[in-house]
């Protein structure tokens, strides 16, 4: 299964993958060279198609717990002052992405979407600490009952052209359900209370939908 952003480039990649493939059939007339053209374009493909996978993992929403809203390895876990919307001391949990995670953003709780943004900027390599102000991004916060206010915040990276968000002001967004997309490598960074009990380590592996990141008793 794959997720909609990719259809286009899916497209693209597979006409490409089948034209380079009948003309070097045609017209390479080494047949190593012809086999490793083939070969090499046929990987390209692959890694195109696993790039955007969306992998079905339906849940039954939990008002508890937030879950990990991507895949990636957990990269920060501390305390700093949150400057864009809250304004005060919060929680960060970071979540790093490499190209060959699943990179479907999902909503970590259900609730109220309270705020949404859009920023352009720069292209610095996701784990830099300026990243999360410099780089472009956007920005959610969702009001959910338990927890109050959450913002996550969508980090593009080095290679990362183009953040998708669909968390629309006003609306309420269920816990699990896709929440956007981001091509080609980035990271999210997620904003809690202080206070709030978080679940995992650095440099545990995170899955989306699946590994919680912060409960309530």
């Amino acid at each position: 299964m794959f997720h909609k952003e990719g259809g286009k480039i899916i497209l693209i990649a597979t006409s490409a993958t089948v034209l380079i493939y009948l003309l070097s059939h045609k017209f390479v007339t080494l047949s190593w060279l012809e086999k490793t053209i083939q070969i090499i374009t046929l990987v390209l493909l692959i890694l195109v198609l696993q790039f955007f996978r969306n992998p079905n993992r339906k849940i039954t929403p939990n008002e508890k717990v937030v879950l990990a809203p991507v895949d990636g390895k957990v990269v920060v876990i501390e305390e700093v002052y949150e400057e864009e919307y809250f304004k005060d001391k919060r929680l960060q949990v970071s979540i790093f992405m490499s190209p060959i995670n699943v990179h479907v953003t999902r909503y970590c709780i259900s609730g109220k979407v309270k705020f949404s943004k859009y920023h352009p900027g720069k292209y610095l390599v996701a784990w830099h600490p300026k990243a999360s102000t410099e780089n472009e991004r956007t920005t959610v916060v969702i009001e959910s009952k338990e927890f109050g206010e959450i913002l996550y915040r969508q980090i593009a990276g080095a290679l990362a052209k183009r953040i998708v968000n669909y968390a629309v002001e006003g609306t309420q967004v269920m816990q699990g359900d896709d929440a956007g997309f981001i091509k080609f490598g980035s990271r999210v960074d997620m904003y809690f209370p202080l206070g709030t009990q978080i679940d995992v380590k650095l440099k545990q592996n995170a899955v989306g939908n699946q590994t919680v990141i912060a409960h309530k008793a």
